[in-house]
């Protein structure tokens, strides 16, 4: 999904687990009373038309509820849930970030799934792993997944570029040799200024999935012992820095300060200065919007250590219910509507240009690929990915700490060791600090 709404919920976790145990919860509505309930999500043209007409069934299919839908700027968006849920003012259904949802449940804000709606068993029948497990927080189901969320194993690549470097297209990788090997041909420089990258890898989310990623590729984990805290100094995490380093220091396929920032992916890429662009496919959905005239295919690329691919990734946006609801069963009744029923997930996918979190859409594909075609090399990961997990602050180690500090390694402002050191030090620092 674009980027997009990157996840900022750390503002938030601190007020909703210092905000104590919910309330008792309310008496359910008699039977036949006409009851209306409150949908929240972010402001985004494509989430807010499939929800609006989603709604529009669903109130159709049940005359007896009432869906007031109301939206906010993405920062308005977590302002407002910062300061409404401890107060228990927020909607009955809430669209929310899988990432978000377990501390969100910690602090006491979300109701657990009744068990005559889904239980978990049922919902693994039903939908990936990865985008699920997000919803899923100490044994109890908070809600369910509307896209799979997905920033590992792709790569847009430019026709032109390959071209121009004299390279067979479309590239069909089996291993990392040899797209480095395409990728120095491919690389340009005027004097000691890169103006063309070959392998583009950096930015915040790429380079997070690209170490968590690659630790797993190699049978490592980057959880302590205690599964908590990190272990970032790991002969597998070590290998991962040290790779990618290379790929700047030696090879010389992107230069990390150059191509950063505001000519950063996708950006460089649908440029012109990039030949391939490690990114999730929701890039590729910005090009066929954004850049309808430039030429370009979005391809899988073989895992980056070892021979099986095996990745982490973010939950993806779904919907969750408020503990404070008055309405559960209206409330839960529309949840299950737009993420459970076959046809709605689709119309959600569809629409909104995201991954679906349901394996039926992956498996019977025709009709998501008639609107979406770039997502279909994708398709054969989906069943690899696990979730991320609770990594205290996703935002805070993703950009602030991992990012920064593989960049300084990427540059030769210091070495992978020291990265590694200081990557262990300050992701273990943010968890001791937000545990207090």
């Amino acid at each position: 999904m674009s980027k997009r709404l990157i996840v900022r919920w750390f503002l938030v976790i601190a007020v909703l687990v210092l905000s104590g145990c919910s309330s008792a919860a309310p008496a359910a509505p008699a039977a036949g009373e006409k009851v209306t309930i409150r949908l929240w999500s972010h402001q985004n043209s494509a989430f807010n038309k499939v929800n609006q007409e989603l709604i529009d069934g669903f109130m159709k299919e049940n005359p007896d509820i009432t869906v007031k839908y109301e939206t906010f700027p993405y920062d308005q968006f977590i302002e407002t849930l910062q300061t409404s849920m401890p107060a228990g003012t927020e909607a009955d259904v809430i669209e929310m970030f899988g990432s978000w949802v377990c501390n969100y449940a910690d602090g006491a804000r979300l109701a657990d799934m009744p068990a005559d709606v889904m239980s978990y068993k049922e919902a693994q029948e039903i939908f990936y792993q990865a985008p699920l497990d997000g919803y899923y927080c100490n044994g109890n189901l908070y809600g369910l997944p509307n896209e799979f969320n997905l920033e590992y194993g792709g790569a847009l690549v430019s026709p032109a570029l390959y071209e121009k470097a004299g390279i067979p297209f479309p590239p069909a990788y089996t291993d990392y040799n040899t797209l480095i090997s395409d990728a120095k041909k491919m690389t340009v420089l005027d004097g000691d200024t890169m103006t063309t990258a070959g392998f583009h890898f950096v930015g915040g989310d790429t380079l997070g999935f690209i170490l968590l990623s690659g630790i797993l590729e190699q049978g490592g984990t980057y959880f302590a012992e205690d599964g908590k805290h990190f272990n970032f100094e790991s002969p597998e995490s070590l290998n991962v820095i040290r790779t990618l380093t290379r790929y700047a220091q030696e090879d010389k396929v992107i230069d990390a300060t150059l191509f950063s920032g505001d000519n950063g992916l996708p950006n460089a890429f649908f440029n012109g200065n990039v030949g391939i662009g490690y990114i999730g496919s929701w890039a590729a959905g910005v090009g066929k919007v954004d850049f309808p005239d430039f030429k370009f295919d979005y391809v899988m690329l073989p895992p980056m250590f070892g021979t099986e691919p095996k990745f982490v990734a973010d939950a993806g946006w779904g919907k969750v219910v408020s503990k404070n609801t008055k309405h559960s069963e209206a409330s839960w009744k529309l949840v299950k509507y737009m993420t459970a029923e076959r046809a709605n997930a689709l119309k959600f996918n569809q629409i909104s240009g995201t991954i679906p979190a349901m394996k039926s859409i992956v498996e019977q594909p025709d009709e998501i690929l008639a609107v979406q075609p770039w997502i279909k090399p994708t398709f054969a990961l989906l069943k690899h990915g696990a979730y991320l997990g609770n990594v205290t602050d996703r935002d805070q180690l993703f950009y602030e700490i991992i990012a920064k500090n593989l960049t300084d390694a990427l540059t030769g402002a210091v070495t992978p060791e020291q990265a590694a050191a200081a990557i262990q030090k300050q992701a273990n620092e943010m968890v001791d600090s937000k545990s207090k």
